[in-house]
C-alpha cells in the first residue's frame, strides 16, 4: 500500500465502493449509520487524513465544546413520510458536527392562540430557532421580534402581509410545476387542474401560481371549476379525501391531469378517485410533490416532484450558523432544487 492513505484503499480493505467510503467521508448522500460508523472507523485505523465530516466524539476538547442549543420548533407531527424528518436527520449531523445541541419542541394549540412559547423551551440556553411546520403568520411574526437568529423552513403566506424578519428555507416549487404542465401539453393534455389549500403555507401558494402561470405561458386555459383550492376546517368534512370527492361529483366533467399541493393531497385524491370506481391514470392522472416514501408505494405510483432533504439539511445549517455569526446581514431567502419524477400516475 503506498504511504498515503486514499479512498480507494479504505474501499478495498472494506470490501465495499469507492462511492460508499466517499459518502461515508464527505457526510454526502444517504448511507446507513452502521455502515457509515465502519468505514469512519477504517478510515481512522488506516491513518487517512482528509477528513470533511469528524465523529465529534474524535474532536479536541476546544472544538467539541457545546457553542449553544438549537430548538427546532413544530406545530405538526412530522411522520416519516414528512420531507423534514430526513432533512433533520442531516441537520442534526451538521449541527453537531459544528458543536451545537439540538432540541425539539411541540407549538400547542393553546401556544398558537396564545403567541407563547412551548414551556419545554429555554431562551437563555438558546442559540438559534429552526421553525419546521409554523405556518401562523402572527406567531411567526412572535418568533421574529425574539432577536435571536430565526430560520424559518417554508412559512405562513406571505401575500398580503410584510414580509417576516427571519431567514427562509424553501424548495423550488416552480420550475418542475411548469416542465409537467409542458410535457403534458406535448402529450395533448389541455385539461388540468390544481387540488390542495393553497392559503395553508407558502410552498402550497407558490405551487398554486406555478400552475396558474404554467397554464398560461403553454397557451392553456386554467378552469376555476378545476382547482380545489380551500381550506376544509369548520366545514363538516370528516376528511380531505371527502372534501374532493364531493367536489368531484359536483363537475359535470373531469380535467385530464390533476397537480397536486403534495404527496398526502395526491392520495387523498387517489382515494377520492377510487371510491368513484375513476382508474389513475386512464380516466384522471394525477401528480404529487414532495416525492415522499408512499409515493412509491401506492397504486398506480405516484408521479412527484423530488425534494433534496439532505441537501436542505445542509443549508439550514450554513444559514443559520452564518446568521449567528453575522446577526446584523439582510434576510435570505434560499431556494433548493427540485426534480420531476414521472411515474404510474401519469401513465410513465
Amino acid at each position: 500500500m503506498s504511504e498515503r492513505v486514499t479512498i480507494q484503499d479504505i474501499a478495498d480493505a472494506l470490501g465495499v465502493s469507492r462511492n460508499t467510503v466517499s459518502k461515508a467521508i464527505n457526510n454526502t448522500g444517504v448511507l446507513a449509520e452502521s455502515t457509515r460508523q465502519k468505514v469512519l472507523s477504517k478510515a481512522i485505523e488506516m491513518g487517512y487524513k482528509q477528513f470533511s465530516y469528524l465523529d465529534p466524539d474524535n474532536l479536541p476538547e476546544k472544538e467539541r465544546r457545546n457553542k449553544g442549543e438549537i430548538a427546532i420548533l413544530s406545530a405538526s407531527f412530522l411522520g416519516d413520510s414528512h420531507f423534514a424528518t430526513t432533512m433533520l436527520d442531516k441537520f442534526q449531523r451538521e449541527s453537531t458536527q459544528n458543536g451545537y445541541s439540538m432540541t425539539m419542541h411541540r407549538i400547542t394549540k393553546e401556544n398558537l392562540r396564545d403567541r407563547t412559547l412551548p414551556s419545554t423551551l429555554d431562551l437563555n440556553r438558546c442559540a438559534a430557532i429552526l421553525c419546521v411546520e409554523v405556518f401562523d403568520y402572527e406567531y411567526s411574526r412572535m418568533l421574529c421580534d425574539l432577536d435571536i437568529p430565526l430560520l424559518l423552513v417554508d412559512h405562513a403566506v406571505s401575500v398580503g402581509h410584510s414580509p417576516l424578519k427571519a431567514d427562509k428555507l424553501l424548495m423550488n416549487n416552480s420550475d418542475c410545476i411548469q416542465e409537467l404542465i409542458g410535457i403534458m401539453k406535448g402529450r395533448g393534455i389541455t385539461k388540468i387542474g390544481f387540488i390542495g389549500d393553497i392559503m395553508h403555507c407558502q410552498s402550497f401558494f407558490e405551487r398554486y401560481m406555478a400552475y396558474r402561470i404554467g397554464m398560461r405561458f403553454c397557451g392553456l386555459q386554467a378552469q376555476e371549476r378545476y382547482m380545489l383550492t380551500d381550506s376544509i376546517e369548520g366545514k363538516g368534512f370528516v376528511s380531505y379525501s371527502d372534501y374532493i370527492e364531493s367536489r368531484l361529483r359536483s363537475l359535470d366533467s373531469l380535467p385530464e391531469l390533476f397537480v397536486c399541493s403534495n404527496d398526502f393531497c395526491a392520495i387523498d385524491l387517489l382515494q377520492a378517485l377510487n371510491r368513484m370506481q375513476l382508474r389513475v391514470p386512464e380516466d384522471v392522472m394525477i401528480c404529487g410533490f414532495d416525492d415522499s416514501s408512499m409515493a412509491k408505494v401506492v397504486s398506480p405510483q405516484l408521479t412527484s416532484i423530488h425534494i433534496h432533504t439532505q441537501v436542505m439539511g445542509f443549508s439550514a445549517m450554513n444559514l443559520l450558523e452564518t446568521r449567528i455569526k453575522e446577526p446584523g446581514m439582510n434576510y435570505r431567502t434560499v431556494y433548493s432544487e427540485t426534480n420531476l419524477i414521472l411515474r404510474g400516475s401519469t401513465g410513465d
